[in-house]
């Protein structure tokens, strides 16, 4: 709700102006669905790393989730905020490890470094999990596959173990739609006016 202070009188009055913003959880939960979805189906093996996850990467599951995050900003969630904003800088961080080596701007990053690069992410997510448990279900499931799909990935780098990265591939592709669905969820739920597709919400 935004506030505001009116003088009448010679009293201060507190007035509230009714929030009529849309709802922007959906687009960033799709801008990050639907990136880890396309980016996972690479890393299970089935496509090889091109343009099309690139573009992805920058424009939906970058750009679309900072948006997001300066719309959740403009609503006073702290949590979505910082959710939102860090994995569509996430997103460009990871195409630009990807694309300034090939342009010749840097050197590619040690595996030491990327294992770093995605335990810290898995750490960060995690953390951000315990905050789902005061959200909803949908969320939490979301958050947890998401923690274990950084950890996983960090672990294939770690070993060099092909195995463990196609494992991880998979399980980001499940990740990936639990966010897709989580979008639609509240989507249909918003256009209905009633629970299409459940979120389960946490019970204070």
């Amino acid at each position: 709700m935004d506030k505001h202070i009116e003088l009448k009188h010679g009293e201060l009055l507190m007035v509230k102006e009714e929030d009529t913003t849309s709802n922007p959880a959906p687009l960033g939960l799709m801008g990050f669905g639907m990136t880890t979805v396309l980016l996972n189906i690479h890393n299970a093996g089935i496509y090889e790393l091109g343009s099309m996850i690139l573009a992805m990467g920058i424009f939906y599951g970058g750009l679309a989730q900072i948006f997001a995050g300066i719309m959740e900003w403009k609503k006073g969630n702290t949590f979505g905020t910082t959710a939102f904003t860090s994995y569509g800088l996430f997103w460009l961080t990871l195409v630009a490890l990807i694309i300034l080596p090939k342009m010749g701007w840097s050197q590619a990053p040690e595996t030491s470094a990327m294992v770093a690069y995605l335990v810290m992410w898995g750490i960060f997510t995690a953390v951000l999990f315990i905050g789902t448990l005061k959200l909803n279900g949908a969320l939490q499931f979301v958050f947890a596959s998401l923690a274990l799909l950084f950890f996983l990935l960090a672990l294939g780098d770690y070993t060099a173990n092909s195995t463990i990265t196609i494992i991880a591939g998979y399980e980001g592709i499940i990740c990936g739609l639990s966010a897709i669905y989580t979008a639609l969820a509240q989507v249909l739920n918003e256009v209905y006016g009633k629970t299409v597709l459940p979120i389960w919400p946490v019970k204070n």
